[in-house]
């Protein structure tokens, strides 16, 4: 029997997501692009209009809560508002529109909603162990574990596209020396994390930059939540398909008809940080999951 309904909402950098279902049924899943963590890096504020974009977000969410039986809800925030100084401008307008404060959750507990959220989703028994790795806006999760005993290390790092994007990649399209900077900060986080990336005999990626790229890799006519959704990619061709977006100008990737518009600036900082990770992995292969943080966050109600 399935247990009853609760609501999910993930606030991250650059998308605020919403579940509404009895799990394992999903009722409703939705997805709005209104890059919150717009300037915090350089800013450490929250801007004006990333404000409104999200409550406008919230709005609609809460039109879709009320029209569902929804028992629990529960709203984690993500890296825009651990970095904010006005996060209490943030907390007061979500109060007023959900009647929740939002949780912001540390980045040990985001690295293990996230890997709660995809080894759920997987198929089939996965070699182990498994890495997930989940790029957001403002970070990058990164997580190994097993799907009995969860996680057993893992990293909140200060990578994301919307914060690499605007620190490194200024030039349409960047230049080789704006990439290998970009390059060599990630490298710096990587050298500093504790999670043993070689270990890993299954890597799984989870979010938007990952899931973009899976439609990217299938070259799909159009996004396809059903084809993206356990993808198995050769990493080869990831690696490949890094280097064709960043050579891209802005208005060539709007073309594509698989990226969403609100991604065209940030994916290339994006799948950078895909590339180097995998680079420092030794598997032949990624799995791409569309279940991700904000199924982990909706488990953890039931």
């Amino acid at each position: 029997m399935p247990d009853s309904t609760v609501a999910a909402i993930d606030c991250g950098t650059n998308t605020v997501k919403l579940l509404i279902g009895a799990l394992p049924d999903v009722d409703v899943r939705e997805m709005r692009m209104v890059r919150l963590g717009q300037g915090v890096d350089a800013t450490g504020r929250l801007a004006d209009e990333a404000l409104e974009r999200t409550f406008a977000a919230l709005d609609e969410y809460a039109a879709l809560i009320a029209a569902h039986d929804v028992e629990r809800l529960r709203f984690c925030a993500t890296s825009a508002t651990r970095d904010a100084a006005n996060a209490d401008v943030f907390a007061a307008g979500v109060r007023a529109r959900l009647g929740v404060d939002p949780e912001v959750v540390s980045g040990d507990e985001e690295a293990a909603l996230a890997f709660d959220g995809a080894v759920r989703n997987l198929r089939s028994a996965p070699a182990e162990p498994v890495l997930v790795v989940d790029i957001g806006g403002g970070s990058t999760e990164l997580v190994l574990g097993t799907p009995s005993d969860g996680p057993g290390s893992a990293v909140s790092l200060d990578i994301g596209s919307v914060r690499l994007h605007e620190r490194h990649l200024h030039t349409d399209p960047p230049t080789a020396a704006e990439v290998a900077a970009c390059v060599a900060d990630i490298d710096a986080h990587l050298d500093r994390s504790p999670v043993p990336l070689a270990d890993a005999a299954t890597v799984v990626g989870v979010a938007g930059t990952v899931t973009t790229v899976g439609a990217g890799v299938l070259d799909l006519a159009a996004y396809d939540r059903a084809l993206v959704d356990q993808a198995e990619l050769a990493v080869d061709d990831v690696h490949g398909l890094a280097g064709r977006l960043l050579a891209l100008p802005h208005a060539e990737r709007l073309e594509l008809p698989w990226l969403h518009p609100g991604r065209a600036d940030v994916i290339g900082a994006g799948v950078l940080i895909l590339d180097r990770v995998l680079r420092r992995t030794g598997v032949r292969t990624l799995v791409v999951s569309e279940a991700d943080i904000l199924d982990g966050i909706a488990w953890s109600l039931v």
